[in-house]
């Protein structure tokens, strides 16, 4: 997602044919002339805000696949808390993000110097048949289309934590990422912050987003701690299987297709032809980082243990989106494969590793998000001559100290205070019968 940019720029942009097609104008002066032709300011509201509605929608089904993802990794004796997790963290943000999350991150007035906009500051749409062309787009549209991403950074926590964690302290810390941490370190970058200023680059959020929901998520699970029976005495791990590997394969398959709204519809334009083939472009781009990340954790699984594991495969598909997410447009089809697989390949490294560190991350969200969106993020300037490798790493040191440190501080009152950790018993009996007094699967519950 590039930082808002005034619509009238765009809705006096001409139409122009790529630079490569240049020789390819019609000779005849009047269809050359047509060809040029201004689009409206009304035409080019009406493009901009159909990409933000169209492309919010995609992203909100992306919901439904960290949903089914997470169903499908996590033991059948905890479905039906995640199902609920993820229902109601989506419903939080929107709340969160109407109530002071859109104005704090795309703030009319800096109050603190670049680094902190309006508190408590409720959002507001357009008036009915009074659209402000000078917006280039309506308001609503926006806000539809940044509170989508606002929910995907909770959801990446809650694949993480699960089946250890209790379901209101995590609902309790999901009310203060929504509606402070994430929209205030978004704010730097794409509300025109120090970091924007600075000349970072994340088109569409390695970083501002999956990245800050994996070091959230990697803050709660180092205070969290494993689930009980995850790491024996003797330093092993022990595996715990997920229950249904079909509904996580779904999920997989909904967040792809998610991601064209996710990156595609960041190019917050439509309004001309140039931005119509370059959406195109970043379709292309993403779907390839995808492939390119799921085959090259078949390959490396392979190649490593004799045998491909599933669930990495899936993680590397994953992992290849969040790498090309930072910049889907600049890069050719070839280094957007590269950019991919290397995804790819960090997450079947970075899980054992994980293990190693005995941090325990039930749906492998630390190193699909968190490790390569750093990685996206930081090979940028590969292909975007605009960017640079120091002010990128200066982005990702920054974002990630803030959301780490003021997510540690969070999880760690709340730890104090109420508790977020399930007991023992309770986490082997399942989280549905402890936290929600129902189950997913009742008909295949042997009878006492």
């Amino acid at each position: 997602m590039k930082q808002m940019i005034p619509g009238l720029v765009a809705a006096t942009a001409l139409f122009a044919l790529p630079a490569a097609a240049q020789d390819a104008l019609p000779a005849d002066p009047e269809t050359a002339a047509l060809a040029a032709e201004a689009v409206t300011a009304e035409v080019a509201y009406i493009f901009d805000t159909l990409l933000f509605l169209i492309g919010g929608i995609l992203v909100f089904w992306m919901a439904a696949g960290f949903a089914m993802l997470e169903a499908g990794l996590v033991r059948s004796k905890n479905v039906t808390t995640q199902l609920t997790k993820n229902i109601a963290l989506f419903s939080i943000a929107g709340l969160m993000y109407w109530i002071v999350g859109y104005n704090l991150m795309y703030p009319g007035d800096w109050t603190i110097g670049g680094w902190l906009g309006e508190l408590f500051s409720f959002a507001s749409l357009d008036g009915v048949a009074e659209a402000d062309l000078e917006n280039g787009y309506s308001v609503g549209s926006d806000f539809f289309f940044q509170l989508m991403f606002c929910a995907t950074t909770a959801s990446i926590v809650s694949g993480t934590l699960a089946e250890r964690v209790r379901l209101w302290p995590f609902l309790i810390f999901t009310v203060i990422l929504t509606g402070l941490i994430y929209p205030i370190e978004a704010s730097w970058q794409w509300g025109g912050g120090w970091l924007s200023e600075m000349g970072f680059a994340d088109f569409a959020g390695s970083t501002l987003v999956h990245a800050a929901g994996g070091f959230a998520a990697l803050a709660g699970a180092i205070v969290l701690g494993a689930r009980h029976g995850k790491y024996r005495a003797d330093g092993r791990m022990q595996p715990m299987p997920g229950s249904n590997l079909a509904l996580a394969t779904l999920g997989t398959f909904i967040l792809w297709m998610g991601w064209f709204g996710f990156n595609g519809a960041s190019q917050l334009a439509m309004g001309t032809i140039d931005d119509v083939a370059d959406v195109s472009r970043i379709f292309v781009n993403t779907n390839m980082a995808a492939s390119a990340g799921a085959i090259a954790a078949m390959i490396l699984m392979q190649v490593m243990y004799g045998k491909v594991d599933l669930t990495m495969v899936l993680n590397g598909a994953l992992a290849g989106l969040v790498s090309i997410t930072a910049e889907p447009l600049a890069p050719s089809i070839p280094a957007a494969v590269a950019i991919g697989a290397v995804g790819g390949i960090i997450v079947v490294f970075a899980v054992p590793m994980l293990d190693k560190l005995k941090i325990d991350d039930v749906v492998g969200a630390i190193p699909v998000h968190l490790l390569a969106g750093i990685w996206g993020t930081l090979i940028v300037p590969a292909t975007n001559s605009d960017a640079s490798y120091v002010t990128q790493l200066v982005g990702v040191v920054a974002i990630g100290a803030f959301v780490f440190l003021a997510s540690l501080a969070v999880w760690l009152v709340l730890k104090a205070t109420m508790g977020i950790r399930a007991s023992q018993e309770a986490q082997i009996s399942g989280l549905d019968i402890s936290e929600m007094g129902m189950e997913a699967y009742p008909d295949f519950v042997q009878a006492k």
